[in-house]
């Protein structure tokens, strides 16, 4: 099999932990647990580990493993941190005096990885007021409800956190 696919023998790890996660993904999902239930869902996991392996896409970047230990613990921090963004907008936009004044600046993320750019980049989108718009020169370009909500995403704990994922 590695002969056949190169890749797949550089990064055999990332490929073997391919058909219990899905299967695993499939199970908790499906919820129904009868021989058809089952036996569908195992061919249908096999068809898709195939169809991965011909395309030749396993690799570290479309299944980053490395990260998963931490990964609860940063959607759960996250998941605190959009609720209190969801309060500060619904202040903003409630507010009998608005001071809404939307502002645009770049955020460094020139010293991250790839994958910590792009964590980086959906977490801004996904807080409240902000918005990730364009990778330039290695920083991200943000969009904010308030021109000061910029430099705190920057001063924030958040990209101290994205790295703080994949460290090994």
């Amino acid at each position: 099999m590695s002969a056949r696919n190169p890749l797949l023998s550089r990064h055999r790890g990332t490929a073997l932990a391919l058909p219990p996660l899905l299967a695993a993904f499939w199970l908790v999902m499906s919820g129904h647990y009868t021989w058809l239930l089952l036996t569908l869902g195992a061919a249908s996991v096999c068809l898709v580990v195939w169809v991965i392996w011909r395309m030749q896409v396993v690799d570290d970047e479309s299944l980053p493993l490395r990260v998963l230990p931490r990964l609860p613990g940063y959607l759960l921090w996250l998941i605190g941190q959009i609720m209190l963004s969801a309060v500060t907008v619904l202040r903003l936009v409630w507010s009998p005096r608005r001071k809404i004044r939307p502002g645009v600046g770049t955020v460094p993320a020139a010293g991250m990885s790839d994958l910590s750019k792009v964590i980086y980049a959906n977490s801004i989108t996904l807080t409240p007021g902000t918005l990730s718009v364009s990778f330039r020169n290695g920083d991200i370009e943000v969009h904010a409800l308030r021109a000061e909500g910029v430099a705190e995403v920057a001063d924030s704990a958040m990209p101290r956190r994205v790295e703080g994922l994949e460290k090994r």
